[in-house]
């Protein structure tokens, strides 16, 4: 019966995922307009989206799931070993490759079309990797905390979620990066039918 009660922390964690994957969206359709020689927003607006999924998800989100979710899954089976590791060695990866693109968009400023080319095909790259991140935690790891956490662990994972600090400076993030996050689904034209 457990599995069918809603946790506060599972809807925190798809809203955050849903929101991760519209700007990895709109971090594609932006650098397909460049591809196409469409007119597209600033360069910052695709500066800002970098921004975000280095703020949010990789500073806040990841390691809340690292640490309230994946631990206390650890704990209770080594049934899922190999999957968590491997969704913790993304959560790391995630930082290279989001470093990757931004060295390939400074490129693309200094050097104009000829670096286009690799900045598409890594923001290409990023949404298939994250893609693949999402449905695994969503598909596997999710139903396996839904099925054999603890109400105490619960309640752990519930907290941690439902209070999205700053890790820099303790303000919360949520207005901040909430305004961020509307101005870049705001900027980026609805993707062509």
């Amino acid at each position: 019966m457990q599995a069918l009660v809603t946790r506060s922390a599972i809807t925190v964690i798809l809203h955050e995922h849903e929101q991760m994957s519209t700007v990895v969206e709109g971090m594609r359709r932006f650098v397909g307009l460049l591809a196409a020689g469409t007119p597209a927003p600033g360069l910052m607006v695709l500066r800002a989206m970098l921004y975000y999924i280095r703020e949010y998800p990789q500073q806040v989100h990841h390691p809340k799931e690292d640490r309230y979710l994946f631990m206390p899954l650890r704990d209770r089976t080594d049934e899922f070993d190999h999957v968590l590791t491997e969704l913790e060695s993304q959560h790391a990866r995630g930082d290279v490759r989001l470093r990757d693109i931004e060295h390939a968009l400074t490129r693309y400023e200094l050097k104009g079309a000829p670096a286009l080319r690799e900045l598409r095909a890594l923001v290409d790259t990023y949404a298939e990797f994250y893609a693949d991140h999402r449905c695994m935690e969503e598909t596997v790891i999710l139903p396996a905390a839904r099925r054999l956490l603890t109400e105490e662990d619960w309640a752990e994972v519930d907290a941690a979620f439902g209070a999205n600090h700053d890790p820099f400076e303790g303000a919360k993030l949520e207005d901040d990066l909430g305004k961020l996050f509307k101005m870049i689904v705001k900027t980026i034209p609805e993707a062509e039918s």
